[in-house]
């Protein structure tokens, strides 16, 4: 019997970890969209990033909508366009031996891409059964990460010196 409370408690601290973990990433996609709106190309990177947030946040309300075709569906097409253009990106990037990739837009993109991607992928299938200690801490550093990496950035304003204009006007 004490076995069986152990497993409860841990699956409901994990599962609300797990809720908060895309709460937190569908308000880091908000953000990510709301600041592309002074950049040349700013609807395709909107839908890019938008996509993402309302996809976590309704993880974040139901953890279930995983499951529903409509979520997969629209869930599979923006990881089948993400991957397509991470790769033309990544592809550019290595052919350019760029390895400072965050002073580069394309690097920056490709980032942004990449956070989405594996968010995306760690919540698939994700409402089948209670999410695991593995998924749930893999979330939390990948929740972490953009934050800590947008308030890096905004503090060393001499990192961002070399960027384009309307990347400086970010938040």
């Amino acid at each position: 019997m004490g076995e069986v409370c152990k497993e409860k408690n841990s699956e409901s601290w994990l599962s609300v970890m797990w809720r908060i973990c895309n709460f937190f990433m569908s308000v880091f996609f908000a953000l990510a969209t709301y600041v592309q709106i002074n950049d040349p190309d700013a609807g395709l990177w909107m839908v890019g990033y938008g996509v993402p947030a309302v996809l976590c946040a309704s993880i974040g309300l139901n953890p279930h909508m995983t499951e529903t075709l409509p979520w997969r569906r629209i869930a599979d097409l923006h990881v089948m366009i993400s991957t397509a253009v991470v790769a033309i990106l990544g592809w550019r990037l290595c052919k350019e031996r760029i390895t400072d990739i965050l002073q580069e837009e394309e690097g920056r993109e490709f980032s942004g891409l990449m956070v989405t991607l594996v968010s995306l992928l760690l919540c698939r299938h994700s409402g089948r059964s209670p999410v695991g200690m593995f998924r749930v801490s893999t979330a939390t550093a990948i929740t972490v990460f953009p934050f800590v990496a947008w308030l890096y950035y905004y503090i060393n304003t001499e990192l961002r010196a070399n960027w384009p204009s309307h990347c400086k006007t970010a938040i």
